[in-house]
């Protein structure tokens, strides 16, 4: 398993660009038609001419992440999570999202949401993901989808990807060496059955992956890796053989912690298609559970 690249960004001279120079370059790499149809994606806030010297990349556009660009004094947030994805028609600065629109207009900071266009991407979620794990002979989880060339070094993968992995391994070991790659969080790493199950071959669904079980056990893999598996769908996963060793183990990664190993990979892109632009790693977690007990 190789390790992911580094999350932080240490001080360098910056360039001027502009929001439209910097959102171009990220829609080269992740054309917007990449995105399903429901999704919304691309620039949500700002002026496309504005001035940018520091960029922030976050999972979500959360107040606190919001008033971290400020904060940080970045004048373009860039999140993998859209803002408005079901729509609102009030936005109110007293509740949450009308707070995130106030806050960055007020100060001047655009927002660019990239989501399922960055899902396909090798250089975006399933990229990371097949770095993370080193995946060989990766191919997409779900099939049909036609590769295309972008910008940067991008390439359209497909949602998901099954491999192998360079060594065999465990279910409770390949748990932990996850755990140790993604940020920390309350919940961890869960995972089903016996954790010295071995592992060689697996599938992967950065995000909330439960729709593409179906696809992992056809797929024939060991494990599936995942995130927001739902009671009903796993155990009824687990009990569709009486041999449970039949059916793909499952390991559920908290959401935020799954899509949050693109963040290094978009920064990575940033930094070489806008040389002088100074780029920051969100110091947020924006996983909704902060504790635990039992």
């Amino acid at each position: 398993m190789t390790t992911a690249p580094r999350d932080t960004a240490g001080p360098r001279d910056t360039a001027e660009s502009s929001v439209g120079a910097v959102i171009g370059a990220l829609e080269a790499a992740y054309p917007l038609d990449w995105a399903e149809a429901w999704d919304r994606v691309g620039l949500v806030l700002g002026e496309r001419d504005a001035p940018v010297r520091r960029v922030l990349l976050a999972v979500d556009p959360t107040v606190a992440v919001a008033r971290e660009a400020v904060e940080q004094g970045a004048q373009l947030l860039v999140t993998h999570h859209p803002l408005l994805l079901r729509g609102a028609s009030f936005l109110p600065a007293d509740e949450g999202k009308g707070a995130v629109v106030t806050h960055l207009l007020r100060h001047g900071t655009a927002l660019w949401c990239g989501h399922t266009n960055v899902d396909r991407s090798t250089r975006g979620t399933v990229g990371a993901w097949m770095r993370l794990l080193d995946l060989q002979d990766a191919r997409p989880l779900v099939p049909g989808e036609v590769p295309a060339e972008a910008a940067h070094g991008s390439q359209h993968f497909g949602l998901g990807a099954v491999g192998t992995l360079p060594a065999p391994t465990t279910v409770g070991h390949l748990a932990a060496a996850i755990a140790g790659q993604v940020p920390a969080t309350a919940r961890g790493i869960l995972h089903t059955g016996d954790a010295d199950r071995p592992v060689r071959t697996v599938a992967v669904c950065p995000g909330a992956g439960d729709s593409f079980l179906d696809a992992a056990v056809t797929a024939g893999v060991d494990a599936y890796i995942t995130s927001d598996l739902r009671h009903h769908p796993a155990l009824e996963h687990l009990e569709s053989a009486a041999d449970p060793s039949a059916v793909p183990a499952l390991l559920d990664v908290p959401h935020a912690a799954s899509e949050a190993l693109w963040l290094p990979l978009a920064q990575e892109l940033l930094e070489s298609a806008v040389p002088g632009l100074d780029v920051l790693l969100s110091e947020h977690t924006t996983d909704p559970w902060g504790g635990r007990a039992g």
